[in-house]
This record gives C-alpha cells, sequence and structure tokens, in this order.
C-alpha cells in the first residue's frame, strides 16, 4: 500500500484559506494522526477527495467551514467500511466547541397522515454525544414497526439507547402500544428526548425521569386503567442498571437502533441483553429487535459472534431495502430478532 501524499492538510489551508490559517484545529497533528493510522493512504486518499468536494469549498474559513470538511471527511472513511476513528472525532469535537450549540426542527410524516416533529442538533456530534440526532437505523426500525404494529399493540415497550426520540415517538403514534419506555443514559439526551416527547402530545409519566437509582417500579409503570400509550423517560445505564430495576419495568418488547457501531459498545449491549433475560425468569422473555447500519462488516460479524458466546439465538427480519424517511442515500441496515 503506497505511503500517503505528505502535507494534505498544510496544502488545503494554503489553497482555500491563504493568509487565514486554522488557528482553532490542530491541522498538522491532525494530519500526523491520520498517516500513522492502520488506514492511513486509505485515509490520505478520502482527504483529497474531501477537500474538493463542493459542500466543503461553499464555506468560508469559520468554524462551519470546518465541521464540514471533517463531518465529510468522517462520512467517507465510515463509508469504505473503516472502523471510526478516535482522531477525526476529536478534531470534529474541538471545532463543535467554537460552535454555538444549534438546533433544527424535523417533521417526518407518518403513513397515517400524522407527524414526528422533532428538535434534532444540526452537528454529527454536540455537546460529547452522537444522541442528539437521528440516526438511518432508527427510520428503518420506525419503519418496520409501522408496518408491523401487531407486535407492539396493547404491550410495554424498553427501549435501549432511545436518542431524541423518533422510532418510540413513531411507535406510541401508530401502533398503541400500553406503554413505551424511552431509555439513554446521557443527560443532555435524555432532556432533549423529554422535549420531543412533550413536542408530539405526550406527558412522561410519573412525572420525572426514572433512573436506575430508583427501585422496582412495577406498579407505578404498568399501573391500571392508564391512558394509551403511557409514556416513561427512564434514564438507563446498561452496566449499573440491575436486574431488579428491569423486572419492574416489565418490558413485553425491547428494541434497539443504531446501538452496534463500536466494538467496546457490543459487550456492554449483550451484558444488558443478559440482564433482561434473567429479569423475566419467572415468566416469557421479552421479544427483542436491534437494527443497525452496517458501517464496518467485522463490527457486525463480532456482534453476531459475542451472541453465539453466550447462547443468544438470532434471525434477521426480512426489511424493505428502502425507507420511506429517507430521501438521498439509502444505508445497508439490518433488523435482527434476538432470543434471549
Amino acid at each position: 500500500m503506497a505511503e500517503p501524499r505528505p502535507g494534505l492538510a498544510l496544502r488545503f489551508q494554503r489553497r482555500f484559506l491563504a493568509a487565514r490559517p486554522l488557528r482553532s484545529l490542530p491541522w498538522p497533528e491532525l494530519e500526523q494522526s491520520l498517516r500513522t493510522a492502520p488506514d492511513s493512504a486509505l485515509l490520505a486518499d478520502i482527504l483529497q477527495q474531501t477537500i474538493l468536494h463542493p459542500l466543503c469549498v461553499k464555506y468560508p474559513p469559520s468554524a462551519k467551514y470546518r465541521r464540514c470538511f471533517l463531518t465529510e471527511l468522517i462520512k467517507k472513511h465510515e463509508s469504505r467500511a473503516a472502523e471510526p476513528l478516535d482522531e477525526l472525532y476529536d478534531a470534529l469535537a474541538d471545532v463543535l466547541k467554537e460552535e454555538e450549540s444549534t438546533h433544527c426542527y424535523k417533521n417526518y410524516l407518518l403513513p397515517t397522515g400524522d407527524w414526528v416533529s422533532l428538535s434534532e442538533s444540526t452537528a454529527l456530534i454536540s455537546e460529547g454525544t452522537t444522541g442528539l440526532v437521528t440516526w438511518e437505523a432508527a427510520l428503518h426500525l420506525a419503519q418496520w414497526a409501522l408496518e408491523n404494529p401487531g407486535v407492539f399493540r396493547d404491550r410495554t415497550v424498553l427501549e435501549l439507547g432511545s436518542g431524541i426520540g423518533f422510532t418510540g415517538i413513531a411507535i406510541c403514534k401508530t401502533c398503541q402500544p400500553r406503554t413505551f419506555v424511552f431509555s439513554d443514559c446521557h443527560p443532555r439526551v435524555l432532556r432533549q428526548l423529554g422535549e420531543n416527547i412533550r413536542l408530539n402530545g405526550f406527558i412522561p409519566e410519573p412525572g420525572r425521569t426514572w433512573s436506575t437509582q430508583t427501585e422496582s417500579q412495577g406498579q407505578e409503570v404498568e399501573g391500571e386503567n392508564c391512558q394509551n400509550p403511557k409514556v416513561i423517560v427512564a434514564e438507563l445505564d446498561w452496566g449499573s442498571v440491575t436486574e431488579n430495576q428491569l423486572l419492574g419495568l416489565r418490558a413485553d418488547v425491547v428494541i434497539a437502533a443504531d446501538v452496534v457501531y463500536d466494538p467496546e459498545i457490543i459487550l456492554a449491549l449483550i451484558g444488558m441483553l443478559q440482564k433482561l433475560s434473567t429479569s423475566r425468569a419467572d415468566t416469557k422473555a421479552p421479544d427483542v429487535f436491534i437494527a443497525f447500519t452496517i458501517r464496518n462488516p467485522a463490527t457486525y460479524q463480532l456482534f453476531q459472534a459475542e451472541l453465539d458466546k453466550v447462547g443468544i439465538r438470532w434471525q434477521m427480519i426480512p426489511a424493505h431495502s428502502s425507507c420511506n424517511f429517507l430521501y438521498d442515500v439509502q444505508p445497508d441496515v439490518t433488523i435482527l430478532q434476538l432470543f434471549i
């Protein structure tokens, strides 16, 4: 594999920024990190293509311009089935610190004619998390759910890693669950999630965020004669939540979207699934459906291998190759049903 051409980042500065160098972004350090990375030649090729991308040359030399550059670079890198590269995300995080936190409102039209309205971040990474934007697997999972409402009707649904809530809100509006438990662990994501739930006409119960500090609340979650659907927002850390706390949620169905993107997260997710299994040892285990974008086949294969290792059976769920909620590139999204 050929060595990357030296000085790409520096030539980028000279060509497009002339006498206005990028003082806040350490381009030389970033370039050196990329040159010594395992995929250095690949990254050099991507970098050369990215600096000529129309979206990059469109913006003035500002934080927004630099964010565009790095975002495009990350997209191109991951589109080639490469593992996420920390150096790129660190550089992007530095740029985002310069920008004011910006949000936009997006409306998603459901087949019923109803809408899901969301306040979303305009950046892939905002406030130290990727959970403030809607990712493609969440859109695909929502479409599958809308086509299979019987899976959710009159049942208690627990969503792992809800993010800003698109999938869960769409299910609440169309599939008639008895109770829907949105969950995440990032404080900022939980705040945004609660705002979006209210924006769509739902009021989380019991009026505050359920947390892993709260003991079993089975009676409070299920309740009697509650309006459909009953909505809960749960602060749920996969590593610290206990079987008794999960038992209190009494989930019949567990869903998650785009939570299989990093090898380190895979082990935590499988540990969470094992807790769900043991928390329902005396009753039927919940149905589990996980959707994810295959950015790196090796990560996908690792997830399957780890499931096999702990004895969790799985099968692929047939799904449409296209998603009605996406209007441009259709990513490679897979939905698995797990038997815990």
